[in-house]
């Protein structure tokens, strides 16, 4: 893989995105009009849209690396919570009731779970996603680019949302809410998707201008455990 300028940004803040819809995810449930939703699939939907302009502008090989930065760091983040929240707390922390602790485990004692269930599903969706998304290019000779990212997500966010809520999820809350918080969550991220189509548009176009260039994976080894060197 050649040096780019803005690789390194994407990467960012596509980590970024990843552990903090994941946090968010254990955080809270909301409800906006008839949708249920976990907090973290408010900024979820923008992986996948990295993921989009990862595979449309540098190719199958960059995105799968990435793929594999952002599972790396969820592992971390997954070990490091169930280590801190195993460890004795500090009296004072606390309190009389051992309310800290009890905070604790209401807010991050859950993470090992929800992350479990995201590392498998973001994994599982991302690599579909990517994978047809870089098919479907080849197929069309890089047309469509609309008909391609948002046909990617709609099979890529239903795998990963059905993995997630059912491993997440499964036992914790009724059944009826369980599957208003799938649907609901499906319908939001692929419903994004379509809102920043535009979006999307436009920062591919600039990103292969800015980068010079603007990969198909004719020759690509598609094998996900295959991740070259930078």
């Amino acid at each position: 893989m050649k040096s780019f300028r803005y690789l390194d940004v994407i990467i960012g803040l596509f980590v970024a995105v990843l552990l903090i819809s994941n946090l968010a995810s254990s955080a809270k449930i909301v409800e906006l009009g008839p949708f249920v939703y976990d907090g973290g699939t408010l900024l979820f939907p923008l992986s996948y849209i990295f993921g989009d302009v990862l595979t449309e502008v540098y190719g199958y090989s960059a995105s799968r690396r990435v793929i594999w930065i952002g599972f790396a760091t969820l592992l971390l983040m997954t070990v490091v919570m169930a280590v801190v929240g195993g460890l004795p707390g500090n009296a004072d922390w606390l309190g009389p009731d051992g309310f800290g602790q009890a905070a604790y485990n209401k807010i991050l004692g859950s993470t090992p779970r929800i992350a479990a269930g995201s590392l498998v599903a973001f994994w599982a969706g991302s690599f579909l996603n990517d994978f047809l998304l870089a098919k479907l290019k080849v197929l069309t000779n890089g047309r469509w680019l609309w008909m391609r990212t948002i046909g990617s997500t709609l099979v890529g966010e239903g795998v990963d949302t059905l993995i997630f809520c059912v491993v997440a999820f499964l036992g914790t809350m009724p059944n009826d809410v369980l599957w208003s918080i799938v649907w609901s969550n499906y319908v939001f991220k692929v419903g994004l998707e379509v809102v920043l189509t535009p979006l999307t548009y436009l920062v591919v176009a600039w990103l292969k201008r800015a980068e010079g260039v603007d990969a198909y994976d004719r020759n690509t080894n598609f094998n996900p455990f295959r991740v070259e060197r930078a």
